[in-house]
């Protein structure tokens, strides 16, 4: 008999959603380091690296949180279906 995948949909929903999240940030964080010219002491240099800062300081925690609950959905998943 083939394996079930044990992952219920809102659960996948939940881990893509925050993986997608966090590419989002790290991509952001990535130009703001190279492209957008850095930070210093006091912030970055442009219009564009304050955007991009923002941007990864909410993505990032946001995605976080949110693949936090989506692995603890996927850990009850798992236990459930034992």
């Amino acid at each position: 008999m083939a394996a079930q995948t044990a992952i219920r949909p809102d659960t996948r929903k939940l881990l893509m959603t925050g993986g997608v999240i966090l590419l989002v940030a790290a991509i952001a964080a990535l130009l703001l380091y190279t492209v957008l010219g850095g930070v210093t002491k006091q912030g970055p240099h442009n219009n564009a690296g304050w955007l991009a800062l923002m941007l990864v300081m909410g993505a990032g925690p946001t995605a976080v949180l949110t693949l936090v609950l989506g692995l603890a959905k996927l850990i009850g998943d798992l236990r459930g279906r034992e």
